[in-house]
């Protein structure tokens, strides 16, 4: 018995799928993986952040997309459907099929995708120079992660778990508390 050999994607090649395709996919290096639907809980709290952002850039060159749009980290020879992010770039704005310089990123954590967005998909996101703020949102209970880019290029881990602590990203100027966030949110009982 033998194993089927694993032919990598190219970019092309993935991004020609893409257009096409059902169902979003995400690509890494070669990889191709289908994205999983979302819960009740996940999507209400990517639509809150997805609506404080928008609100906040409202007359602004910044623009906020949610889950449809993919960003493009070259550096990792990656595509992914970030929940929420944020670009200032004039540069991004005539790409319509994906972001290269966002300086916001928000996931939304599942079970599924927890440790990979921890992990392998932070890493790779790291490498966007453009990126200055990523957001790992807890879907079981309030509870952010924000990590900031420093000078030296470290990233700083700030957890938030207080409903009415004030979320901040001051170089995009938005402040809002964890509650609003979490507004309309009801955690599944395990």
């Amino acid at each position: 018995m033998s194993l089927a050999e694993k032919i990598p994607l190219s970019r092309e090649d993935y991004l020609h799928g893409e257009a096409s395709a059902d169902f979003k996919h995400e690509f890494m290096a070669g990889e191709v993986w289908a994205m999983v639907g979302a819960s009740d809980t996940h999507v209400t709290i990517a639509g809150n952040l997805f609506f404080l952002l928008k609100q906040a850039f409202k007359n602004t060159p910044c623009r906020t997309y949610i889950s449809d749009m993919k960003v493009r980290v070259e550096k990792a020879d990656a595509f992914f459907y970030p929940d929420v992010l944020v670009s200032c770039d004039s540069k991004d704005r005539d790409n319509k099929l994906y972001k290269q310089y966002p300086s916001f990123i928000a996931e939304v954590l599942s079970p599924s995708t927890e440790a990979f967005d921890r992990g392998e998909k932070f890493n790779a996101y790291r490498q966007l120079d453009s990126l200055q703020h990523y957001w790992l949102i807890d879907s079981k209970r309030m509870l952010i992660d924000s990590f900031t880019r420093q000078d030296n290029n470290d990233w700083l881990l700030h957890s938030y778990s207080d409903p009415d602590e004030t979320l901040k990203l001051p170089d995009l100027e938005l402040t809002c508390s964890l509650s609003e966030l979490y507004e309309d949110v009801i955690f599944d009982r395990d």
